[in-house]
Formats: C-alpha cells, sequence, structure tokens
C-alpha cells in the first residue's frame, strides 16, 4: 500500500459531477484538475451499500469546509459513473452531494494505490490527504464495514497545513508545539 512520502499517482477517470444547476453531469478527472490544491481522496466498497452514504453524505456536508482550505475532496469507487448517478439520484442524503464520485471500475487506481480487499476485490475505506505537490501527506485506511471520520480528516488537514508540530487532538487556532 502506498503510505506517507509516497506520491499519488496519475490518473484520469470518469467523475460524477455537480453541475451547477441542482444536477449532476460526467467528467473526466485526473490529479491535475485541481492545480495548487489539496486533494482528499476517500474510498468506499461499494455503491448501494449502508455504511457508504453516512461517509459521503458527511464529506459533502463538509465540503465548504475543506475547500476554505484550498482542498479537493473526491470520493471514489470501484462502481461505473452510471451506477454513481443512480445512486446519488436515488438516495435522499447524495440527490444534492457537491463533491465528485470518481468511477475505478477497472481498479486502476486502488490497484496502484494497494487497497483493494483481498477477499472482495472491493477498495478498503482508504482515505488519502495529497499535498499540491501530489504527495501523499496522511492516509488511514478502516476495514469494510466501519466508517470513518470525515471531520478527523478535517482536523488532520489543519494540523498539516498548519507547518508545526501538533500534538494529540490539537485542533485549528490552537498552539503548536515548539521544539527544544
Amino acid at each position: 500500500m502506498l503510505t506517507v512520502g509516497d506520491r499519488f499517482p496519475d490518473f484520469r477517470l470518469t467523475a460524477v459531477v455537480p453541475d451547477g444547476s441542482g444536477g449532476d453531469a460526467f467528467a473526466e478527472l485526473s490529479n491535475e484538475s485541481y492545480p495548487g490544491k489539496w486533494l482528499v481522496v476517500f474510498f468506499w466498497p461499494k455503491d448501494f451499500t449502508f455504511v457508504c452514504p453516512t461517509e459521503i453524505a458527511t464529506f459533502g456536508m463538509m465540503a465548504d469546509e475543506f475547500a476554505a482550505r484550498e482542498a479537493q475532496v473526491l470520493g471514489a469507487s470501484v462502481d461505473s459513473e452510471f451506477v454513481h448517478r443512480a445512486w446519488r439520484r436515488d438516495h435522499e442524503d447524495l440527490r444534492d452531494l457537491p463533491i465528485p464520485m470518481i468511477s475505478d471500475i477497472k481498479r486502476e487506481l486502488s490497484e496502484q494505490l494497494g487497497i483493494l480487499d483481498r477477499n472482495e476485490g472491493v477498495p478498503l475505506r482508504a482515505s488519502f490527504i495529497v499535498d499540491p505537490a501530489g504527495v501523499i501527506r496522511f492516509v488511514s485506511v478502516n476495514d469494510l464495514d466501519i466508517g470513518r471520520n470525515p471531520k478527523e480528516i478535517l482536523r488532520i488537514l489543519d494540523a498539516l497545513r498548519s507547518g508545526g508540530l501538533c500534538p494529540c487532538a490539537w485542533e485549528k487556532g490552537e498552539e503548536t508545539l515548539v521544539a527544544a
């Protein structure tokens, strides 16, 4: 599995994106689609499941908070862009989702990252924070059945952007540590 300090793989994949008028559209996205921004890339196992929409909807509700920190949130699974679109239209919590849903249907990006579950062949609940230079600065991976906390990922993004030594449970606006 790729980890902190590794370069996030180059990718060019189709995504369902908000179209600006309350609907959605298909778009090709790549690691170069958001120059100068941090990327928060999170994977879920499958569409039309139970834990996944709780995470996706929470990332969507927090999209403005990530954007205020010069970060773009990108969600991904191995479902097709058509399945993503159907799920967005079917699931009440995903209808107005302001973040892209990337289709990694060939499992190219998931394989390069090393996050495919060996038994199920779907991505584990992996989260990556990638700096504007394309370097992975944070990675976490949860079991298929356990949701992650987008608020904690936002806190870690704040810590990474602070440039300081951040103690346990550090929050944006608090003092960082000074090495003596």
